[in-house]
């Protein structure tokens, strides 16, 4: 353990998701040993970034406008409504370029052990922009875990209207991956949407 503003700036890196104790303590070591490196811009970037961020008012990504570019774009196609549970999903598709059409946000997943039930995400949202029937298909792109399926299964039953459908992403084997290591529900989701050989 270090002393004084070394250690309180090691363990604010420590708060971020995904980084551990040594990767807190790399990261506060590069910030006071790089003499080249400046944290002016970064200090001014955390400290003005809650007045300048928002979410957009459509789909709920992460913007620096009241509408994000992906809504804002009338080349995308108005009948398809992809749904994720975090603007980063967003991202991860968007780098794929499979996809073409809006997005809807949830800002999380169903999880009742943390207290999150569907009146906490933003599915009244997603079914005000059904309402006018434009849409046709709603893809739910949530994560393939308990709380993702638990979504998944409340919004494809919720999502029943005449003329539109709604469809979940396939999941099974990754890639490059060995049978042998896949996990009983991975296969078993594999077999569930193989398909044929065209």
């Amino acid at each position: 353990m270090y002393e004084g503003i070394v250690q309180d700036l090691i363990d604010e890196f420590g708060k971020l998701p995904g980084i551990g104790p040594k990767s807190a303590q790399s990261m506060a070591f590069f910030v006071v040993q790089n003499e080249n490196y400046d944290p002016t811009k970064m200090s001014e970037l955390l400290s003005t970034i809650r007045d300048k961020v928002r979410f957009c008012q459509i789909c709920g990504m992460i913007s620096d406008q009241d509408t994000c570019g992906i809504c804002s774009d009338a080349r995308r196609n108005p009948a398809m409504i992809c749904v994720v549970e975090e603007a980063k999903d967003v991202l991860a598709i968007e780098r794929t370029r499979e996809y073409r059409g809006y997005y809807h946000v949830l800002g999380g997943a169903i999880s009742p052990i943390d207290g999150i039930g569907p009146d906490d995400l933003r599915i009244s949202s997603l079914m005000t922009r059904l309402a006018d029937s434009s849409v046709t298909e709603v893809i739910i792109a949530t994560d393939p875990n308990l709380e993702g399926e638990a979504t998944a299964t409340y919004l494809s039953r919720l999502l029943v209207q005449p003329g539109l459908k709604v469809t979940r992403l396939a999941s099974g084997l990754p890639v490059g991956g060995d049978l042998e290591y896949a996990d009983e529900v991975t296969l078993g989701r594999a077999f569930e949407g193989r398909r044929t050989f065209s």
